[in-house]
C-alpha cells in the first residue's frame, strides 16, 4: 500500500459524478454541490464526453475540491488523473491492472481498485493498492453489473480479508442503510443516484454523510 495514503485518505461518502445524459446536472456542477455537502471524496466518471471535455471538468472539479479540503479520484484514466492533478486513480476489473501503471503516475496517485468476489479482492490486495471498492451491495439501477447484490455478509468478509486495507462499499446504498454498511466495516461507501438524482444534492450528501457516520459509531 503506498505510503503517501493513510487508511483514513479515502473514508467517508465517495460521490461520483458522471456525464449520464438522465442527470440534469453536468459533473463540475454535480461535484459542486457534493463538495457544498460535505462529501470527504469525489470521484469523475466519464463514459460518454471527449477526453477534452473530460479533462475541462477533470481540472475544474480539482478546484473545487482543494477548495473544500475533500479528495479526488478519477476513475479509469490515469492520464486524466495526472492532467487534472488528482489524489486516485479508480481502476476497474476491466482497465488497466495497477502494475501496468508507469512508475511515475504511480508515484504521484493512490490506486483504488473495484471488486465483486472474494477472489478479485484477494488479488487486489495483492496489487497493493490503496483502497478496495466492494459492490454492488446491494441492488442497484445507477450503474449495469453482471453481478448480483452481495449483501453485508459479503461485505463483512471482504473487510476482513483486507485488514487495514480500507474497503469501499458501493451499490445501492442510501441514507436509509448507510448506517449498517458502516456497522459492516466499511471505510467508505460510494454512490451516484442517491446524490446526483436527488432534488437538492447537496441535503442528500449531508444526509449521507450523517448517516455513514452515525453507523460508524456504533
Amino acid at each position: 500500500m503506498s505510503t503517501r495514503c493513510e487508511p483514513t485518505a479515502f473514508a467517508g461518502l465517495h460521490v461520483l459524478v458522471d456525464d449520464d445524459p438522465r442527470w440534469s446536472r453536468d459533473p463540475r456542477e454535480q461535484a459542486a454541490a457534493a463538495c457544498r455537502g460535505g462529501a470527504p471524496v469525489v470521484q469523475l466518471r466519464t463514459k460518454h464526453a471527449s477526453d477534452a471535455r473530460a479533462a475541462e471538468w477533470g481540472k475544474a472539479i480539482r478546484a473545487l475540491t482543494r477548495e473544500a479540503g475533500a479528495r479526488f479520484v478519477v476513475n479509469d484514466r490515469f492520464d486524466l488523473a495526472l492532467l487534472a492533478e488528482a489524489d486516485a486513480v479508480h481502476l476497474g476489473q476491466d482497465d488497466l491492472p495497477p502494475s501496468a501503471l508507469p512508475s511515475a503516475a504511480r508515484a504521484r496517485l493512490a490506486i483504488g481498485r473495484s471488486t465483486h468476489t472474494r477472489q478479485q479482492a484477494l488479488a487486489a490486495i495483492d496489487e497493493q493498492v490503496d483502497y478496495i471498492a466492494f459492490g454492488p451491495l446491494f441492488e442497484t439501477a445507477s450503474k449495469a453489473s453482471p453481478y448480483a447484490a452481495r449483501g453485508l455478509a459479503a461485505l463483512r468478509e471482504i473487510v476482513a480479508l483486507a485488514g487495514a486495507r480500507p474497503v469501499v462499499a458501493i451499490g445501492g446504498i442510501a441514507a436509509d442503510n448507510a448506517s449498517q454498511v458502516a456497522a459492516a466495516g466499511a471505510r467508505g461507501i460510494a454512490v451516484i443516484s442517491a446524490v446526483i438524482g436527488a432534488d437538492d444534492p447537496a441535503a442528500a450528501t449531508r444526509e449521507m454523510v450523517a448517516s455513514f457516520d452515525a453507523g460508524g459509531s456504533v
